[in-house]
């Protein structure tokens, strides 16, 4: 299981608190999401959970193990990261970039190994893009670079993953081919998954857990189909909407007015 428990972050020399007590677990095959208008603090605690910045108060404990105390190397064992953007300084071909995701298990002065290939070769064909393993990362498109760094954090072997907007730049099919993706991972390999989103719709669709945060606190916590309401919607980004049945879920469509 994973555990924030009570997380409070501000900046160095700022007087407000950014986040104020969040709190929610992860449990063994589950995704969580971090639902949330922009400011609301989703970038935020994505990267005091990934161990980039430094809270000043509460815990993330994996197996009741607080790691914060753990060495990033460790650390690495644990969280695999999917940023919201990648842009890397040289155009290393798909195959090289997953490989990236095995640096924790090679040593400073080794060459990745047998095992190391094969994990990769493995994380590419889970992912269903080997055809790409020769091609250049920049040069290939948006979804198929967040494939890509699916590919590099399914690489590293991790209990845990931690994507940040994993649609942002998507196209709306490209946005769907990731999610199902993540969500079909997560089944086959029991991972304990955290994802930031805008979107209240692909909240509903892909999610356990959903998490809605606003002004950096906690507005409420539950399965998709408990806390996505239209009272939410409307406390959390201002505006009016429906929620409509469809094929045993909910669309959640904005009220539009003339």
């Amino acid at each position: 299981m994973l555990e924030v428990k009570e997380l409070y972050f501000r900046h160095q020399h700022a007087k407000d608190m950014i986040l104020k007590g969040i709190k929610f677990q992860i449990d063994a095959g589950q995704i969580t999401t971090i639902l949330g208008p922009n400011g609301s603090g989703k970038t935020t605690l994505f990267k005091c959970i990934a161990g980039l910045w430094n809270f000043q108060k509460g815990e993330v404990l994996y197996k009741k193990q607080n790691i914060t105390r753990l060495s990033y190397a460790q650390r690495a064992k644990i969280f695999a990261v999917v940023p919201q953007d990648h842009e890397p300084p040289f155009p290393y071909s798909v195959f090289d970039v997953v490989l990236m995701g095995r640096t924790s298990y090679v040593g400073v002065f080794s060459s990745p190994g047998k095992n190391d290939y094969e994990k990769v070769k493995e994380a590419l064909s889970l992912v269903g893009i080997e055809h790409l393993k020769h091609i250049p990362y920049t040069k290939i498109s948006g979804g198929e670079r967040q494939l890509t760094l699916i590919a590099r954090a399914l690489a590293q072997s991790t209990p845990v993953m931690l994507l940040d907007e994993p649609t942002s730049h998507l196209d709306f099919r490209n946005q769907i081919v990731v999610l199902r993706k993540v969500k079909e991972i997560t089944r086959e390999r029991g991972l304990r998954v955290m994802m930031t989103l805008h979107d209240p719709n692909l909240a509903m669709l892909f999610s356990d857990e959903v998490v809605v945060i606003n002004g950096g606190s906690v507005v409420c916590t539950g399965s998709p189909e408990v806390v996505i309401t239209e009272d939410t919607m409307k406390k959390v980004y201002g505006i009016e909407v429906s929620l409509i049945p469809w094929k045993g879920t909910r669309v959640v469509c904005p009220r539009i007015e003339g």
